[in-house]
């Protein structure tokens, strides 16, 4: 079993519910393989600890991703993932990270500040996103 293998962080400006965003960062861990079947979520104490949070937060996430069937708690033990959201795609994901990177250095060649480029990645993507439903 071993030492849990994801680290969450809260963003207080994301105007996401802080149950909401460890449920988005388990997903997250998941779908880009960084977690697999059998891994260790950090306890609820853990988090608790380390995020100065309420343990009913971090219960409300463990819930829901206990209820999408991505982990299961075993009582006494942990909770651990038991479903695994990788695709085939992952193989993409090396090359497009480097020119994501090439990309975020050419933002900040030109001025841009880390909340800039966020703010522009997400309009981007939003927009994107909302012209292939249409």
């Amino acid at each position: 079993m071993g030492e849990p293998v994801i680290e969450f962080h809260l963003d207080a400006r994301s105007g996401v519910s802080p149950y909401l965003q460890l449920v988005q960062q388990v997903r997250h861990a998941l779908r880009l393989g960084l977690l697999h079947e059998g891994d260790q979520l950090p306890t609820v104490k853990e988090v608790v600890a380390q995020l100065a949070i309420n343990p009913n937060t971090v219960l409300k996430a463990y819930r829901e991703l206990e209820h999408e069937g991505l982990v299961a708690a075993r009582p006494g033990v942990g909770t651990f993932v038991t479903a695994t959201l990788t695709d085939t795609s992952l193989a993409a994901h090396g090359p497009l990270r480097l020119e994501l990177q090439r990309w975020l250095a050419k933002a900040r060649r030109a001025g841009l500040d880390d909340e800039s480029i966020e703010a522009l990645f997400m309009t981007t993507f939003r927009t994107t996103a909302q012209e292939d439903i249409a």
